[in-house]
């Protein structure tokens, strides 16, 4: 049987976890580097648990400081990192300390949403596809040389929950097949195509969440499916702060000869819908959840607070 791989994994949050959890059953982890939990986090750190139930040496470095302190003070002895989700800024020291380099694997097709956040981004564009890149990194922004790339669809209905399963799972396979090849050098990394049409994502901002009306529904409607995760979708509705979580679109909505069209913000309820009125068509309201309440379907919320909007 073939010696495993080894490799020191790099990474934080819960796609970091889910990736080490797999990788954890086809390599040898050498080492789990990974951030402090922050002082404010009421949950468990996702990676510290996958590393202790699976008896990981772990090692933690919340800043790029801290990383190089980190590479100072232990001798790695794998040729390969790895590095998924981590959210630190990687020195060219630490990344020279590997004699094949880090590989990381980022969740578009490169160039397009290089950055902090591209699941989101490629929602909320409306793009038909994206994929996994995974990649040599340099000191740039994920402008390294690719090992390989991989596209999916993006389903009319996904979410950033259900759009990130996916590229986990694509990311993990990818890394599986790959790694090895590239370690043994039966892949040479090429550039990323066409630099110049790079696409950037950012992180997102906590005031993003309130629901501007006066946008086209279909982007609104991206926007719910994009925010799912963070930062949500909110606004109010009958005097209640909501959360909305499910909507649709009908960009072909039309009124009466010489009604007046509705002005963005516009409630239009009835026993059974509830839609708003936006710059572009109506938003349907699918699924909402009140502040303090769980998410209910829009006639639940009808049946219960319908009566507000009346009055």
């Amino acid at each position: 049987m073939a010696e495993k791989l080894s490799i020191v994994f790099l990474g934080s949050g819960p796609v970091a976890a889910a990736s080490l959890d797999t990788l954890a059953d086809v390599f040898t982890i050498e080492a789990v580097i990974t951030k402090h939990k922050p002082a404010h986090h009421r949950g468990e750190a996702p990676v510290e648990v996958i590393a202790a139930r699976r008896g990981l040496t772990t090692v933690f470095a919340s800043n790029r400081a801290q990383l190089d302190e980190c590479f100072t003070e232990h001798a790695f002895t794998s040729r390969l990192g790895v590095v998924v989700d981590y959210g630190v800024i990687i020195s060219g020291a630490v990344i020279a300390s590997f004699p094949l380099g880090i590989v990381n694997s980022h969740f578009s097709l490169l160039p397009e949403w290089r950055g902090a956040d591209p699941i989101t981004f490629s929602l909320l564009s409306g793009q038909p596809k994206t994929g996994v890149s995974v990649m040599v990194i340099d000191e740039g922004l994920d402008t390294g040389k690719l090992i390989t790339q991989k596209t999916i669809a993006i389903a009319p209905d996904d979410t950033v929950t259900t759009l990130t399963d996916k590229l986990v799972d694509l990311s993990n396979t990818l890394l599986t097949e790959w790694l090895p090849k590239y370690a043994d050098g039966d892949v040479t990394p090429h550039n990323q195509p066409h630099p110049d049409r790079a696409t950037h994502s950012r992180k997102l901002k906590k005031d993003e969440s309130i629901l501007d009306f006066t946008k086209p529904a279909e982007i609104l409607e991206r926007e719910i499916r994009a925010f799912a995760g963070w930062p949500k979708s909110r606004t109010t509705i009958a005097g209640l702060d909501v959360v909305i979580t499910k909507a649709h679109v009908d960009a072909a909505a039309t009124n009466p000869v010489n009604e007046p069209i509705p002005a963005p913000g516009t409630i239009l309820a009835d026993n059974h819908s509830l839609a708003v009125a936006t710059s572009q068509g109506l938003l349907h309201i699918d699924m909402i959840q009140p502040a303090g309440k769980k998410e209910m379907p829009v006639t639940a919320f009808l049946a219960g607070y319908g009566s507000r909007l009346s009055s």
